[in-house]
């Protein structure tokens, strides 16, 4: 197998779309059974690939940063996928984590995958929004984006928003990620006590190794260490006509965004009282 590498993938605030190529070669680095992820076509793709219910695969970025857009376009395990969770990820590293997810959950073989999203900040997660695709994942590529900027977060599939998740730390007291540089992170693993249907559905191994493909890296972020990076790059991303952009959504994003969220939304943690939970105070704060 070929040199294994992470994916980091960016797109300009500006303008939320398909990627362009990249070198996952220079970008990238394994960080778990680096054996089961390979790049090839000279560095612009890369393969995952789940071996056992004990052996995976996890990539990770070179560069660390803080705020940004991360982006990639990857095409989901075909076929019978139940059991398995690919990921793709922005986390810092240490104890009371910030991390911001896109976790794709397999399927049987004609059902579809679940979208799964999630926010933690100072450790504190809980956030989940779910979502079936209105697509086929795994026929060719589509681009999955997460941008990151000190008002907000947005998740896109295809260019469309998905979800916003608001900053009302400073107003309100919610949890937000604004002082722990990230590096962006995918793998492929074996969730089958949960993944599928709740876990009752688990993995065929018969049909290992489980693949996802990966094409084109692009950045666009502020890369950070710590220490006055932080604020520099706050002040980056949160002032000028670049930090106002980056805090709305234009009226067509937001019809498109209504439209995903009212169709294909099928979870909500906002929503959810079972066993006594108690949604956060964001849930009823404008998220738009």
């Amino acid at each position: 197998m070929g040199k294994a590498v992470v994916l980091v993938l960016v797109l300009a605030l500006q303008v939320i779309g398909l990627v362009s190529g990249g070198n996952f070669y220079e970008e990238c680095d394994a960080t778990w059974e680096p054996q089961n992820c390979w790049a090839y076509d000279d560095g612009n793709s890369l393969s995952l690939a789940l071996v056992s219910n004990s052996s995976g695969s996890m990539i990770r970025s070179k560069r660390q940063f803080i705020y940004g857009s991360v982006s990639t376009m990857i095409q989901l395990v075909k076929g019978n996928s139940a059991g398995t969770v690919t990921t793709y990820y922005t986390s810092s590293v240490g104890d009371n984590h910030d991390e911001i997810d896109f976790e794709f959950l397999g399927n049987e073989t004609g059902q579809p995958y679940t979208i799964h999203t999630n926010v933690y900040a100072a450790g504190v997660g809980n956030k989940e929004m779910q979502f079936r695709p209105w697509f086929d994942p795994t026929d060719g590529y589509h681009n999955y984006t997460i941008s990151w900027t000190p008002c907000r977060i947005v998740w896109y599939v295809d260019g469309a928003p998905i979800r916003v998740f608001k900053n009302y730390q400073q107003s309100h007291g919610v949890p937000f990620p604004t002082g722990r540089p990230m590096y962006a992170y995918s793998s492929i693993w074996a969730a089958e006590d949960w993944a599928t249907q709740g876990g009752r559905v688990k993995a065929d191994w018969t049909h290992a190794p489980f693949v996802a493909n990966y094409r084109g890296i692009d950045l666009d972020v502020c890369e950070c260490y710590g220490g006055d990076c932080v604020y520099g790059c706050a002040a980056a991303y949160g002032t000028g006509a670049r930090g106002q952009q980056s805090c709305r959504l234009d009226d067509e994003q937001l019809g498109t965004m209504r439209w995903v969220q009212e169709k294909y939304r099928i979870y909500d943690y906002c929503v959810d009282y079972d066993g006594g939970k108690v949604p956060g105070k964001e849930c009823s704060l404008p998220q738009y």
